[in-house]
Formats: C-alpha cells, sequence, structure tokens
C-alpha cells in the first residue's frame, strides 16, 4: 500500500481524472504566509502542517451516551432537516421517513441502522434549528448533542455492517461532527465510508437496485466533503474519488420503497402506533422542554410528537437535489483548479498559465449559466436564500484561487502589474475575493455543512487583500482604504466569533489579528 494515502498509488495511471484533488498542493490558507509582502504581516514562519497538528493534538470530543433523549420537539427538529439540513446533504429519503421513525421508536432506540439513522436526523435537524454554533453561549451544549450522543452509542455495531444505510448513518455522524467543527473527527467517519463504498462498488451485485440511489449520494457526499478536507489540511487520500467515472449522478428518490428491507433487515414496514399498547420510550416531562427528561406513556400519548394517523402515507419534506447537483458540479472544478494549477512545485509561467486561467474561469461561467433558476444567485445583489448565498460564496472563492496566480506573480515583481492582461486578472481576483468578504455576516448561511471550511477561506482571502493594499501596483485596484479596513475589521471579528470552536480556528484567528496590526503599522510608514 502506497505510502500516501489508502487507496491510492505511487505512480497514478494517466487515466486518472483530472478533477482529483492532488497529494501535494499549496491551496491551503498558511501557504499564503509565505508569499511576498503577506509573509511581512506574521511574526514568524509557519508550517503549513500546523493546522493538522493542532487538530491532530485536540482532546477527544466527550459524550455522555448515557443521557436519556427528549422527542418532545421532535417534530420540530424533523421538518427543519427536511427544510434547511436535508438539501445540502440529500442523503434521507423523505419518502420513507415516516416509516423508519416508527421503526425506531418501535425499538425505543435502542438498536439498529434505523434508530441510528433517525437519531442523527434529530441531531442535525435541531443543530439547523437552532442557528450557526459560533453564537451559543461557551458553556452550552450544542444543539442536538443528546440525540447525537445516543447515535454515536450505536453506531460501532452499526459500523460493522458493509451496507449502504450503515454508510449512511456515517455520513450523517460525520456532517454533525462538521457542525461541532470537529474536522479530523468527520475525516475519520468520511475514510471509513469511502472503504466500504470500494467494497460495494467493487461488484455491481453487491448494492441492491433499491439502494443503488441512495449508495450514489453518499458516495458523492463522501467525495465533497473529503475533496473540502484535503483542501485545507495534508491528509491520506482515501481513494473514493477513483470511482467519480464510475458512479451516476443522483437521480431521485423513489417516491416509495416497497421492498427496501433486503439490505437492513430490521425496518419495519408495518407498525401499529394506534392499538393503545405501552411503548417503552423516553419522552419528556410534562412541561419539560429539555432534551434530557424521561417519562414513559401509552403509544396514544405519543401524539404530539408522532406524525398523525392521516399523515403517514405523505412525507416530511421534498427531495431537493439542486444544490447538491450544481455543488457537486462546482466541487469537480475546484478540485480540477488545484490539480492543473497549484500542484507542488508546479513550473507555470504566466506565457503557459494563460490558456489555462481562460479554460477554467470559462468552465465557471458556464457552471453559472447552467444553474436551475431555484438555486441561480444574483451576480451583484444579496440572493434571496442560503443555497444560493452558499453557492455564490463558493463561486467567488473559485474564481479567486483561479487567479490568484497572477497576485503572487505582481508580489514578486511589481514591474508586471502594469501590464494589461496581468492587470486584468489580477483585477477579477480582488474583485471575487472582496465579493466573499464584504458581507461577511453571509457565511453564517451554510454554518451546518461550512462553517470550518468557511473560516479557512476568509481567511486567506482576506491575506490577499492586505498583501494588496502594501502592493503599489495592486492597491488602486481596491476600494478606498476606509472600506477596505472595515472589510477585514469585520473580517477578524467574524474569526475572533469562532476561534474558541476548534484550535485550527483559534490559530487562525491569531494569524490574521496579528497580520492586521503588521499591515496598518506598514501602511502608516509607507506613502501607498
Amino acid at each position: 500500500m502506497s505510502a500516501a494515502g489508502l487507496g491510492s498509488w505511487a505512480n497514478p495511471p494517466q487515466s486518472i481524472s483530472i478533477s482529483t484533488m492532488p497529494k501535494v498542493h499549496t491551496t491551503p490558507a498558511l501557504h499564503l504566509l509565505q508569499w511576498p509582502l503577506i509573509r511581512d504581516l506574521v511574526s514568524g514562519p509557519y508550517d503549513p502542517q500546523n493546522l493538522l497538528q493542532l487538530e491532530m493534538a485536540r482532546e477527544p470530543l466527550q459524550l455522555n451516551q448515557n443521557a436519556a433523549i427528549n422527542l418532545g420537539n421532535a417534530p420540530i427538529y424533523i421538518k427543519s432537516f427536511f427544510e434547511h439540513a436535508n438539501i445540502w446533504y440529500a442523503c434521507v429519503n423523505p419518502y420513507t421517513w415516516t416509516r423508519y421513525y416508527h421503526t425506531a421508536l418501535n425499538t425505543n432506540f435502542q438498536e439498529g441502522p434505523i434508530s441510528c439513522l433517525v437519531l442523527f436526523v434529530l441531531a442535525l435537524g435541531s443543530a439547523s434549528h437552532n442557528g450557526s454554533i459560533s453564537s451559543l453561549p461557551r458553556d452550552t451544549n450544542p444543539p442536538g448533542l443528546s440525540y447525537f450522543a445516543a447515535g454515536w452509542k450505536l453506531l460501532p455495531s452499526v459500523m460493522m455492517r458493509n451496507s449502504v444505510m450503515a454508510t449512511q448513518c456515517m455520513i450523517l455522524a460525520s456532517a454533525y461532527l462538521f457542525y461541532l467543527v470537529r474536522p479530523l473527527e468527520a475525516w475519520t467517519l468520511l475514510s471509513s465510508v469511502s472503504m466500504k463504498l470500494q467494497l460495494l462498488f467493487g461488484n455491481t451485485s453487491r448494492v441492491p437496485a433499491q439502494w443503488k440511489e441512495l449508495s450514489v449520494r453518499v458516495y458523492w457526499n463522501t467525495l465533497l466533503y473529503e475533496s473540502d478536507l484535503l483542501a485545507e489540511l495534508d491528509l491520506p487520500h482515501s481513494g473514493i474519488v477513483h470511482f467519480e467515472e464510475l458512479v451516476d449522478l443522483p437521480g431521485g428518490f423513489e417516491e416509495e420503497e416497497e421492498n427496501d428491507t433486503n439490505d437492513d433487515r430490521d425496518i419495519s414496514s408495518d407498525i401499529d402506533i394506534e392499538n393503545g399498547e405501552q411503548i417503552q420510550i423516553q419522552i419528556p416531562i410534562s412541561g419539560s422542554n429539555h432534551e434530557h427528561s424521561t417519562s414513559t406513556s401509552t403509544s396514544n400519548e405519543l401524539d404530539t410528537y408522532l406524525p398523525s394517523s392521516s399523515s403517514l402515507s405523505s412525507q416530511p419534506g421534498r427531495d431537493e437535489l439542486w444544490y447538491f447537483l450544481s455543488e457537486i458540479a462546482l466541487r469537480r472544478l475546484l478540485n480540477r483548479v488545484s490539480h492543473l494549477i497549484y500542484q507542488k512545485d508546479s513550473t507555470h509561467t504566466l506565457s503557459s498559465l494563460g490558456p489555462i486561467v481562460s479554460e477554467l474561469d470559462f468552465q465557471l461561467s458556464q457552471w453559472y449559466e447552467s444553474l436551475p433558476e431555484p438555486v441561480q444567485f444574483p451576480l451583484t445583489t444579496t440572493p434571496s436564500t442560503p443555497v444560493q448565498t452558499v453557492l455564490r460564496l463558493r463561486c467567488n472563492a473559485c474564481r479567486t484561487i483561479i487567479y490568484r496566480p497572477y497576485i503572487l506573480a505582481v508580489f514578486e515583481n511589481e514591474s508586471i502589474s502594469f501590464e494589461q492582461g496581468v492587470r486584468e486578472c489580477c483585477r477579477r481576483c480582488l474583485d471575487a475575493t472582496l465579493r466573499q468578504l464584504e458581507s461577511i455576516t453571509s457565511h453564517r448561511e451554510g454554518h451546518l455543512p461550512y462553517l470550518w471550511q468557511g473560516a479557512l477561506s476568509m481567511v486567506s482571502q482576506t491575506l490577499l487583500i492586505m498583501g494588496a493594499t502594501m502592493s503599489p501596483g495592486l492597491s488602486d485596484l481596491l476600494p478606498s482604504r476606509l472600506r477596505i479596513d472595515r472589510i477585514i475589521s469585520d473580517v477578524v471579528g467574524e474569526v475572533e466569533r469562532y476561534s474558541h470552536l476548534a484550535p485550527s480556528l483559534k490559530l487562525s484567528a491569531e494569524i490574521i489579528r496579528d497580520a492586521e496590526r503588521r499591515r496598518r503599522v506598514y501602511l502608516r510608514s509607507t506613502s501607498i
């Protein structure tokens, strides 16, 4: 097995997809600290490995796995999951949800992948209902933690199964760990999902037809979030990307899967919840809204948090795919950018870079123009939905890294800033960067899946703007100094809000705060 990572080759075949994230690349934020001008803004050299080392040394997550769960707000959290969380992951079938939920209730959430799945859905639903984790008091348990702890207790036995539903549970657990800003723990689960999927996809007969669509969605979730992590941390590659050309794109869940029990036989398709028999289940004490309150009730008393019998044939939400498909296409383009431009020891010159940058920018424009109307964001005004906001931020991040090499070229040689082609490329880079930073609180719209990635992106883009303010050839491409100072100040404050959530974010906040102090001192001493 290659030392470069699980499921990888020391010398990849020529046919490998061009949208593979390279093993070693210079995309991450800390690489900018080695650039001219920007390196003058920090007190000493920072190894790009520092963020990974900090996360590796982090204390493990402490969970009370024996705490009782409260289902009093379950309908609210289920609704929130399907309206505000599943849109990012698209990996829970709304058409089978009610049956799954009843199955979990029938087992008192004590065993099996169905109970595990339902608990992680409740955890993510609670998280999405309560807003960004960065807004919570520091001594407060994150929303959904008790549901997650209960699901986590079941996960080891679920992980022993080589089934699609096992991978689904692991993806949802990983999603909640991203919400908790635990990137390395999320990566650990993603790596296990990757191995299971590679085993399942090794022979077409291993995935029953009724589970194929779910397996496709779990695959793309794994690829998307592994790519996000590999873009920032030097982690082993799992090899999941080598199935990219073999796996279909998501196509839609069937409205009802009548024979979906072949994969995990503890799914009950006909639960009687109206016969008045007593079900041993943990529910809230009268008048309590706390997640940990418990009691025992007859099934007739469960109406406060069970779907009504008239709604058993309906679903709690729609099967939304527009964002998911759009993100898949954009992530593949982002990986292509890293592959073509940012591989370590790249020997590109400005002349050789030109055609590559033009083609990548053209592909990004094509991606935008092909977006369906519900998710196509306005280019110059404020988007109307969180999905549009997130896609706009990620689109501008992609355009920034496409054109970023031209900023480095000017930092290394100021005289080329007056060349028309170089200047135009720098302008496009800086414009895209500023669009990500002008309304910094908009990053909170993607707090559930992207808080950690978004924070590091803020730091990277802000360092770029800081360097540009110190460049005689680039500073006149920027808005007024007063406006730039305000934008940078807002970013510093926003990253500070996140600093307690992860050691990698704490270091990032320290770097950008110190860099801004040094930048202002530098500008006061020069005539720029």
